[in-house]
């Protein structure tokens, strides 16, 4: 049974893993903003940030287990590894608001140019008519402004979205990395 000590413990280090993994997307993030920004777009990148995404969640996983003794039961790890996904995607969720308002107002136009230009090219691929191309553009760029510029219900509706998106990775990391301590059970040997 988990005692409050370790369960405050294993909360900081949930917390602490949290700040770590979203320091790490954050940074991700402005490296290829800054440095290969059509890469945004791509296809590509959301497979890059979805495996180290995914290798990210294992290593803090690994590390919370290492920090619970090596042992936890579903519900602490349930508990515990939503926690860090929840606050580093709420982190993330956050920084690209602020980022996208205050730090670099082009974001937006930028990340409508390099949108609108994937869907434009797939599209085409695809043999869509230039009606259909042009009335899917406008619903994209529509869609972007509400992403980086979301009024309180778009931002609540986005954050519970998350938040159930998490709770089902969190389900399923918690069934892998659940690890119950040994039972032992005394043999009376029969003399």
């Amino acid at each position: 049974m988990e005692t409050a000590v370790n369960s405050s413990a294993l909360r900081k280090a949930a917390l602490n893993n949290a700040l770590i993994w979203a320091v790490i997307s954050i940074a991700l993030f402005l490296i290829v903003y800054y440095v290969k920004p059509d890469l945004m777009g791509s296809f590509t990148w959301g497979i890059i940030q979805l495996v180290i995404g995914i290798g990210l969640a294992v290593w803090l996983c690994l590390d919370l287990r290492k920090k619970a003794g090596g042992y936890w039961t579903f519900r602490s790890a349930l508990s515990h590894i939503f926690l860090m996904f929840f606050v580093q995607a709420l982190i993330v969720f956050l920084f690209t608001i602020i980022f996208a308002k205050f730090l670099e107002p082009s974001f937006v136009d930028k990340m409508k140019v390099i949108s609108q230009n994937t869907t434009e090219q797939m599209l085409e691929k695809m043999g869509m008519d230039q009606d259909k191309i042009d009335e899917a553009l406008k619903e994209s760029e529509k869609q972007i402004e509400k992403q980086f510029n979301p009024g309180v219900s778009e931002m609540l509706v986005g954050i519970g979205t998350v938040a159930i998106m998490y709770f089902i990775g969190a389900l399923i990391f918690a069934a892998i990395f659940k690890k119950d301590p040994p039972v032992f059970r005394e043999m009376k040997s029969e003399e």
